[in-house]
């Protein structure tokens, strides 16, 4: 534990000069009961990933439904179809390529996918490091707002300076910085420091300098 703390107060400002010489620090809008910055969100649906497992069951051939996980490579291998790419497709998108494919050996084959364990692509999930309780990588979720993701994290660390963390999103193809006051959201119970998280986005928080 002492070592990964370690490692990430050396990587925290690094991250920060880095960021910080490539784009520009704004303000978000708090959070409403849709994604504010976006209406692509508000239309969001979920993209499979590497991890996933899917349920893909065809209407009356019960020998070529199963259960399948998807495989890093984002594919998946079915009784009749070998190496399916099904990274970054919805569940409606996948089913109508797989008919295709199987229509080569079924006669007008309906399928069905359903998503039973949910990870997600890279791309689509919220990353939290530095003084989060435990930092990690969150699937996004539909309306998560910035304490629905700092719930799942456990909060921050007694050495945080969440007033002083940054969000960093990809917004119309660049990457921009923005000011979150953590601390006031979840030590001052200021909901007005509460914002959308949007998939892909990026929170640094980093250790307070006593």
């Amino acid at each position: 534990m002492f070592r990964f703390r370690t490692l990430l107060t050396c990587l925290t400002p690094i991250i920060f000069i880095s960021l910080n010489g490539c784009s520009n620090t704004g303000a978000l809008p708090q959070a409403t009961t849709r994604a504010s910055l976006t209406t692509d969100v508000n239309d969001y649906q979920y993209l499979i990933g590497p991890g996933d497992s899917l349920t893909i069951f065809v209407w009356r051939n019960p020998e070529v439904s199963g259960s399948f996980t998807v495989r890093p490579d984002g594919k998946v291998t079915t009784s009749l179809v070998e190496d399916i790419d099904v990274a970054g497709r919805t569940p409606t998108m996948l089913a109508r390529e797989i008919e295709e494919q199987l229509s080569t050996y079924i006669n007008n084959p309906r399928v069905t996918v359903s998503v039973n364990n949910f990870t997600g692509p890279l791309s689509e999930q919220v990353r939290v490091i530095g003084e989060a309780t435990n930092p990690s990588a969150v699937n996004y979720t539909e309306h998560m707002t910035l304490l629905d993701l700092m719930i799942a994290v456990g909060g921050l660390t007694e050495f945080a300076n969440g007033n002083d963390a940054k969000l960093v999103r990809v917004v119309n193809g660049k990457q921009t910085t923005f000011d979150i006051n953590i601390d006031d959201l979840i030590r001052d119970g200021d909901i007005t420091e509460n914002v959308d998280m949007l998939p892909g986005d990026i929170v640094i928080i980093p250790e307070a300098w006593f």
